[in-house]
């Protein structure tokens, strides 16, 4: 069980909790009355308690970072958002779309790390980035003749049921 998604540990909160427990234990307070004080498990009272024995201060000192250390450091990451800015193009690709495993294949070819595509995400929004739909556009688009096929066109085609007589499936007139 850890932290709500996005919500980071605070180590240095934790290990002021650990020595307020270890400090009412020395005050004679119950183990499980320190546990209810400070907002914890009986057991980690106990491991407190231990460490404490065992290696002193130091045992009580905050884990530092959990989970496994990242393997691209904050300068390949800004090196990857350089690569990632000049566009897939600057790999070979035709479009200038980048999806996740061309993303991975940038981050392989730049530092020979290999992320699994669906993984990547994690690196993009850690760099500000979001997914985005490109709008499929034809290039050759001309948004004049299209604002005029909708404004004067489309209005002169598009069927009118009650104008001409004819009858709706929708309507709500008795005859």
């Amino acid at each position: 069980m850890g932290n709500p998604a996005g919500v980071r540990r605070d180590f240095e909160a934790l290990e002021r909790r650990r020595r307020e427990g270890l400090r009412l234990l020395r005050q004679g307070v119950h183990a499980s009355e320190v546990a209810r004080r400070v907002k914890v498990h009986d057991r980690s009272v106990g491991r407190w308690a231990k460490a404490y024995a065992e290696q002193g201060q130091k045992g009580l000192r905050r884990a530092g970072r959990a989970g496994r250390k990242p393997r691209l450091s904050g300068e390949d990451l800004r090196r990857l958002e350089r690569g990632l800015l000049k566009g897939p193009e600057a790999l070979g690709y035709e479009t200038p779309l980048w999806s996740s495993g061309r993303v991975a294949d940038l981050i392989q070819r730049e530092f020979g790390v290999r992320y699994h595509a669906g993984h990547v995400w994690r690196i993009l929004v850690r760099l500000g980035w979001s997914c985005q739909r490109p709008e499929g556009r034809a290039r050759e688009r001309n948004e004049e003749a299209i604002r005029h096929w909708k404004k004067v066109r489309w209005p002169a085609i598009k069927k009118k049921p009650v104008r001409r007589g004819a009858r709706s499936s929708f309507s709500t007139r008795a005859d």
